[in-house]
C-alpha cells in the first residue's frame, strides 16, 4: 500500500497553485476541467506521482471560499532549513504564523505557515 495523494477544497485554483509552486517549490504534475461537474483538480508535488505523494486541489467552480472547520490539523512538508524556508516564504509573500524553532516538549525544529485559503503547513527539518 502507498499513500497517493491528500485533497483539499480551494476557491481560487490560480492563486493556490502559485503558491504551491511559487512559495513552496511544488511542480504542477496535472490538471484537468470537469465542465460537466463545473470543478477541476490540480495534482501537485515534489516529483512523478509513481514515486511520491501528491497534493490534489479541488476547485469547485461555484465556490470562492470554504469553512475549514476544526477537523483539519496540517500538512507536513521536510525542509532542509526551516530558518531559511520561513525566510523565502516570506520573501514570496507568504504567511509564517508560527515562528522556527524548537517544539514544544522536544527538540524538532519546526515552523507554521498558512496558504492562500487558510490550510495550516507545517516545515519540519530533517
Amino acid at each position: 500500500m502507498r499513500l497517493l495523494h491528500t485533497m483539499l477544497r480551494v476557491g481560487d485554483l490560480d492563486k493556490s497553485i502559485a503558491f504551491y509552486t511559487d512559495v513552496l517549490g511544488m511542480t504542477l504534475l496535472r490538471q484537468k476541467d470537469y465542465p460537466e461537474g463545473r470543478f477541476t483538480l490540480a495534482f501537485l508535488g515534489y516529483g512523478p506521482e509513481t514515486e511520491h505523494t501528491a497534493l490534489e486541489l479541488t476547485h469547485n467552480w461555484d465556490t470562492d471560499s470554504y469553512d475549514l472547520g476544526n477537523a483539519y490539523g496540517h500538512i507536513a512538508i521536510q525542509v532542509d532549513n526551516v530558518y531559511l524556508a520561513c525566510e523565502n516564504i516570506r520573501n514570496k509573500g507568504g504567511s509564517i504564523t508560527r515562528e522556527p524553532g524548537p517544539m514544544r516538549h522536544g527538540s524538532t525544529v519546526l515552523a507554521f505557515c498558512k496558504d492562500p485559503d487558510g490550510y495550516a503547513i507545517e516545515l519540519l527539518s530533517k
